[in-house]
């Protein structure tokens, strides 16, 4: 789907009696453009009839940051206590939320669970969050804290050198306030969520999950340490290499430590272990015995921000999809070089058709 249908269809699921005149007002387009992608959409299966019944498919809920990124990078080598010449920018960011955007580039139903201040960074996430797909409907707006924010500063080969988050509003997301998200989580096909969730959501997220596969991304080596007690609730981890030493107690200094490492993780309970080896690649293991390897995507890289965060919406669709672990490692592979050869932490080109592109002959599911 393009862009433009797969925001079409974020406003039919909010409103499937939406007259076409409104919709085209709200999307600035004429009403002639709006009955051509209707016509489209329902040619691909994605409406069926008349009233805009959509077609019933399971959806992906992601819960977890989202906060605004603000970026400074230079092209000659950082000094350290010193003003150093370089770009800034700001993007909409959060590990849930950048999961959830990919995840809506792929084609993916999916809805955000966050939470956000009611200020000019908020407004200006939730816009672009849905502008992107993403079902922004189940975001808490709060008048009285300030929207997260993430600021990071990179070297010129790309990579961060130092971050710094404010990321309190988060606290926020507690048991009481998640409650009425009960039966979006419990209707899933799938749960994204990571380790920015305080203690207390993290709890709340695992009694009510059920039976629906959990996807947890670590974010960091030191948040990675409040999903230790739910380690045998999680369905697939996505660590990287000091992240899932720091959990595990384990060594992980060379690819040949990887599989005793996933021995532990499964025998914690993890079903699907996907870790992140930077320049190695991606080691994969599931609790069956199949492991292996995926070499790191041979592409430029632009902006390392935002690419484990494509990683793991690439595994997510492939999980929603029905495909083999390691054909979703591949995909998953491919989302992130899309990702790390763009300059922005989300790189609007993802699509499915790009990641065929790059994966031509992986065994994809038929899409409508």
């Amino acid at each position: 789907m393009t862009e433009r249908e797969q925001e079409i269809l974020q406003w039919l699921r909010q409103n499937p009696l939406i007259p076409q005149q409104e919709l085209a007002d709200q999307l600035g387009i004429s009403r002639s453009a709006v009955a051509g992608h209707i016509m489209k959409l329902m040619q691909k299966g994605q409406i069926l009839g008349k009233g805009y019944i959509l077609a019933d498919s399971p959806y992906v809920v992601a819960l977890g940051g989202a906060n605004m990124d603000i970026r400074g990078s230079t092209v000659a080598a950082l000094r350290q206590g010193d003003s150093n010449p370089g770009r800034i920018s700001c993007s909409a960011g959060g590990v849930a939320r950048n999961i959830a955007e990919n995840l809506a580039r792929l084609g993916a139903d999916c809805r955000l669970i966050s939470a956000v201040g009611d200020d000019l960074y908020g407004r200006a996430l939730l816009e672009s969050t849905q502008r992107a797909g993403v079902d922004v409907r189940h975001v808490l707006l709060l008048p009285d804290a300030a929207t997260s924010t993430y600021l990071s500063i990179h070297g010129p080969d790309g990579d961060m050198a130092i971050a710094i988050n404010d990321m309190d509003i988060l606290t926020r997301l507690d048991a009481t306030r998640l409650a009425p998200q009960r039966e979006l989580l419990r209707h899933a096909g799938l749960i994204v969520a990571d380790a920015n969730l305080s203690p207390d959501a993290l709890a709340w997220l695992f009694a009510e999950a059920g039976d629906t596969p959990v996807f947890m991304d670590t974010v960091s080596a030191f948040k990675a340490d409040r999903l230790r007690p739910w380690l045998g609730r999680i369905h697939t981890l996505k660590p990287n290499r000091l992240e899932a030493a720091s959990l595990s107690g384990l060594p992980l200094d060379t690819p040949a430590q990887a599989p005793a490492l996933a021995s532990w993780f499964h025998q914690q309970g993890i079903r699907q272990l996907i870790v992140s080896l930077a320049a190695d690649g991606v080691f994969y293991s599931h609790a069956d015995g199949t492991h292996g390897w995926c070499p790191a995507p041979a592409c430029d890289i632009v902006n390392a921000t935002g690419a484990g965060d494509a990683l793991m919406a690439g595994l997510a669709w492939g999980a929603l999809q029905g495909m083999p672990l390691p054909h979703a490692v591949e995909l998953a592979q491919a989302c992130a070089a899309l990702t790390l050869s763009c300059a922005a932490t989300n790189n609007p080109t993802l699509s499915l058709t790009a990641v065929q592109q790059l994966c031509p002959n992986l065994p994809y599911p038929e899409q409508s």
